[in-house]
């Protein structure tokens, strides 16, 4: 009696088996491409959400955040593939998302960077570090890629960062002025 041998799919070498869906990387790859102009945009927006921190104050941050959330999720997850870690770092990492590292780092690229850029963990993916470097040099505050990012806080997964960044500058602002 004949042994019996299975048979595998043909696999390509240097595939990942773990495949994100290719327009992901196409609009994240063309976030970071553009990263000066979105730069620009995000600062003329975070001043706007600064300005509304009377109504933020009024309605209550906490009221606040399920809808600003809901459009921060949709925004970020469309432009960055965001994972709504609550920590952006977009405008220290050339708006490329750290987190859409396979190993979840925050401070730089692991050691196996492939060749062509590119992933050691997903081989069809450009390397996010490699990303956010090219990113930050179109920016103006492009050195900020160099400030070590803190540990994520997981604590704030799933809220907004737009919100939290707004209340501390007002609290800033605010402290500044009773100084004054």
């Amino acid at each position: 009696m004949a042994a019996k041998t299975t048979q595998t799919a043909y696999e390509p070498a240097g595939v990942s088996r773990v495949r994100r869906a290719r327009s992901a990387y196409t609009i994240r790859l063309w976030s970071v491409r553009n990263s000066r102009l979105l730069e620009w945009f995000y600062s003329r927006f975070a001043d706007a959400l600064l300005g509304l921190h009377w109504f933020w104050k009024a309605v209550g941050y906490k009221r606040a955040e399920p809808p600003v959330k809901a459009i921060e999720r949709v925004s970020k997850k469309f432009l960055f593939d965001c994972r709504m870690c609550g920590q952006c770092a977009l405008s220290s990492t050339g708006m490329s998302c750290p987190m859409n590292c396979p190993k979840g780092l925050r401070n730089g690229p692991c050691g196996g960077v492939r060749a062509n850029g590119h992933c050691e963990v997903e081989p069809d993916m450009p390397c996010v570090w490699v990303q956010a470097w090219e990113g930050s040099r179109r920016m103006k505050g492009g050195d900020a890629i160099f400030d070590v990012q803190k540990p994520v806080d997981n604590a704030l997964w799933n809220t907004s960062s737009w919100l939290r960044v707004t209340a501390q500058k007002a609290a800033e602002r605010e402290k500044a002025e009773d100084v004054a």
